[in-house]
């Protein structure tokens, strides 16, 4: 019983995600893209940061 429940989750997720990814277009998935990029480096300088004035 529950390897059914399993299965019917990876389906219905499986499921979710496709039809979410033919809803999307090219720009929208590489714009999602860059922006995670900057929003890692942005992190990524803050906290490098912090870190140096911690120091301090």
């Amino acid at each position: 019983m529950k390897a059914n429940n399993i299965q019917l989750g990876i389906g219905t997720g499986g499921g979710t995600l496709l039809s979410m990814l033919a809803q999307l277009g090219l720009h929208d998935v590489l714009k999602t893209a860059i922006l995670a990029v900057i929003g890692a480096v942005v992190s990524f300088v803050v906290t490098w940061m912090l870190q140096w004035l911690r120091r301090r």
